[in-house]
């Protein structure tokens, strides 16, 4: 029998963390728990934490070298923008899963199932699955349930669906496919989205209907950004529909007719969150999420 070093690396798992000393252990440890037949490694870059988060990675480092493979920095990336350089550099598997270090796995087979699938399909482009999402101050508190009533979807379902269709730390996907992106996923305020896009010009999408990961919502990503100010959230919508243009112009209008209704839907959208913000400022952010909770469940 090969020994499994001696395979091929089938997936790597990039993760990406800055001041999660609260969340990254449960990120790690997801990583770890993964029972497969091939060989796997996780790209845990670390962006000038100024917390603890570093020591746990370095921690998880030493117990696990052959699937933590840490990236400490000095000086913050992110900023830089060039953390995407940075990650695609240190791919080398066949395969990319994502999970930000705010973020965790709770299947220890979320990547045995989903290779297998992208192994049997080769037409499959991209695979995801249900993921829970909860609050990062209550973690026992379901925000929402990302959840499909079908197994697979095309690039028309993606558009139309946005960003929040599926979870990031959900997908997987070959490697091969982030090599070389266009221009027009650059300047986008959000990474999921234009992936998506990409993935979706591909090939189908195969969804598996196992909740398999948790999406923590409020650590500093979107939904704890838009609802503070009136100028973050027309800035975000902004740079939304330069994005679609530049995708619509990339694939030669080949999907114009489904980007021009999801442009519609975003400009409702823009407006629910005009609102929204309001609401925070007046009553806080409890009453906030309620309001979010409603919103996502009415949108069609």
């Amino acid at each position: 029998m090969e020994n499994m070093d001696e395979q091929p690396l089938m997936v790597t798992i990039r993760c990406t963390a800055y001041n999660h000393e609260s969340y990254i252990r449960q990120c790690l440890e997801g990583f770890v728990m993964q029972k497969t037949n091939f060989r796997f490694e996780a790209i845990v870059h670390d962006d000038a934490s100024t917390d603890g988060t570093a020591a746990i990675i370095q921690e998880y480092a030493e117990k696990y070298p052959d699937i933590i493979k840490p990236i400490f920095e000095t000086e913050n990336q992110y900023s830089k923008r060039a953390l995407t350089r940075i990650m695609d550099e240190h791919t080398h598997g066949k395969y990319v899963a994502i999970c930000e270090g705010d973020d965790y796995w709770i299947d220890p087979l979320k990547l045995q199932k989903q290779v297998d699938i992208l192994e049997a399909y080769m037409d499959c482009s991209l695979c995801f699955h249900a993921t829970k999402c909860v609050r990062a101050n209550a973690t026992n508190v379901v925000y929402n349930i990302i959840k499909k009533n079908r197994q697979t979807f095309d690039i028309h379902d993606l558009i139309l669906g946005g960003g929040g269709f599926m979870a990031t730390n959900s997908m997987l996907f070959k490697a091969e496919y982030i090599r070389n992106r266009p221009q027009w996923m650059a300047n986008c305020p959000v990474g999921d989205l234009p992936l998506m896009l990409l993935l979706g010009c591909k090939g189908s999408v195969y969804y598996i209907d196992d909740i398999m990961s948790v999406y923590r919502v409020g650590t500093g990503g979107y939904t704890s950004i838009v609802g503070r100010s009136f100028s973050k959230i027309h800035k975000h919508y902004n740079a939304i529909f330069n994005m679609f243009e530049g995708f619509d112009k990339w694939s030669n209008n080949s999907y114009h007719n489904t980007i021009v209704q999801r442009k519609k839907r975003l400009k409702k959208m823009y407006f629910v969150e005009l609102v929204m913000c309001c609401i925070k400022k007046i009553f806080g952010e409890n009453i906030y999420f309620k309001s979010h909770v409603v919103c996502k469940k009415n949108k069609k």
